[in-house]
């Protein structure tokens, strides 16, 4: 006999038109993995959902039977919070639908979608949102956190291109939120994560962007790597917000342009991308190819959808990774001289520092405007900790957490709550800034049991 401890995945699947898979089943194993395989955990169900509807009864069934919830778009998120133990993993994979109204500049996102999907889609009207940078990324993960990535000076954090969204809510209600309706609702979904329900489709505003943007690499040794740190500072502190220059530290991948006696040397990598006219995009980012003696350096036009997935095979699913991140105003000569010191000793080959370049637009937004809080930062730095045997996570996690605590004396506040490992649970109130109690208000009204929590959770309030 069925009993709360013990529901029938028959019984929900009777009430569902997607697929329920639970521990025994064919594709339960793979279905449950997501992109950081330092998370193993295994739920009671998977309630695969091919329709919006399915979520709220996906909901209902979690709530009569006493099972936890947790929500899956990407499954891209650092800590894992896609899955848990013993829950019931909602699983929006499979609802990756987008809809372009080019005339009305705008886009209909289903909550599964990724990147990929809505940069294939944009782009074929030459419009798009701004995004992240590693394509098979989860869309609402991505938003719901804020979002980041080339697009950002100039246009600002993907929450603030969000209109409206559909939420379907912890007591299985689907609501529409936006400036207009349920505008708290909505002012919490542009950054306070996934603690309000379930987004199943989100409207964003689309700008007008290539299809062809500028782009450039350049590849400096790591002996050089203090000043062509410095030079790249100095050129991003008076950059054109169409230009976005990013530096990455890391051991040099075997790129067409760089002789083979380059390939797996320690080096800084310079990557940029220009959203400005061609007849000065170039010009704009050469600068970035003099910034020391590059071993190879190449620029080039290309698709902007496909400089989007141009970093897709360093960041492959099936990795270990751990990471560590900061915010920065301004980046101080010595972050710069740790990353040096740090990148001469990486503990894998797939590890990296990156700092990407975010200032402008989104410094104009008033810190309240959004639950994304953290309007004064113009860098965000990743320690990327990344390998693929088990037997080197202390040692990885020991050289991540070492650089973190050399760089926070000069970092600025908060932290940019997609980057936050499972361990992170003390760094909640810096998620949000001065947000935090607003956000623990809305929780009360929109979840007061707190039904989703696997994420970094904002307490109802008292």
């Amino acid at each position: 006999m069925t009993s709360a401890l013990s529901p029938d995945p028959a019984a929900l699947q009777q009430r569902l038109r997607g697929h329920v898979l639970s521990p025994g089943d064919a594709d339960y194993d793979t279905r449950r993995q997501v992109w950081n395989a330092m998370i193993d955990r295994r739920p009671a169900m998977i309630a695969r959902c091919a329709q919006p509807d399915d979520v709220p009864e996906a909901l209902r069934f979690a709530r009569d039977h006493g099972l936890e919830v947790c929500v899956r778009g990407g499954g891209h998120n650092i800590a894992g919070n896609a899955i848990a133990d013993g829950a019931l993993m909602i699983d929006l994979s499979e609802m990756r639908a987008v809809a372009v109204l080019a005339a009305e500049r705008r886009a209909r996102v289903q909550g599964g979608a990724t990147l990929a999907d809505v940069d294939a889609a944009t782009q074929r009207e030459g419009l798009a949102v701004p995004l992240g940078i590693n394509s098979t990324t989860g869309v609402a993960g991505l938003t719901l956190g804020g979002g980041f990535g080339w697009l950002t000076r100039g246009l600002g954090m993907t929450v603030d291109s969000l209109v409206s969204a559909q939420v379907v809510t912890a007591d299985g209600r689907t609501v529409r939120a936006s400036a207009e309706e349920n505008a708290d609702l909505f002012w919490g979904l542009r950054g306070g994560g996934g603690n309000f329900g379930v987004v199943t489709e989100f409207e964003f505003e689309l700008h007008p962007v290539g299809p062809e943007i500028h782009t450039a690499l350049a590849v400096y040794p790591l002996e050089q790597g203090a000043q062509v740190l410095r030079n790249w500072r100095d050129y991003t502190a008076s950059a054109p917000e169409s230009v976005s220059a990013w530096c990455v530290t890391r051991y040099a991948p075997p790129l067409p342009f760089l002789p083979a006696s380059a390939h797996g040397r320690m080096a800084v990598i310079i990557a940029a991308a220009c959203v400005a006219d061609a007849s000065e995009s170039e010009g704009l980012l050469a600068p970035l190819l003099r910034l020391g003696e590059p071993a190879g350096s190449m620029t080039a036009r290309q698709p902007y959808a496909q400089w989007q997935q141009a970093f897709d095979p360093l960041l492959t699913p099936g990795a270990r990774n751990y990471w560590k991140s900061h915010n920065f105003e301004r980046v101080r000569d010595e972050v710069l001289d740790a990353i040096c010191e740090f990148g001469d000793r990486l503990p894998a080959d797939e590890t990296d520092i990156f700092i990407g370049h975010i200032g402008g637009a989104p410094n104009r937004v008033p810190q309240d405007a959004t639950a994304y809080a953290h309007r004064g930062a113009r860098y965000v730095m990743n320690v990327h900790g990344r390998w693929r045997d088990a037997a080197t996570d202390a040692a990885g996690v020991a050289w991540a957490r070492g650089l973190f605590k050399a760089c926070k004396p000069y970092a600025s506040s908060g932290a940019y709550q997609n980057f936050l490992t499972a361990d992170e649970t003390g760094r909640q109130e810096e998620a949000w800034g001065a947000n935090h109690e607003r956000l623990r208000q809305l929780k009360q009204r929109w979840d007061p049991d707190n039904v989703f929590h696997f994420n970094v959770n904002v307490l109802p309030a008292a």
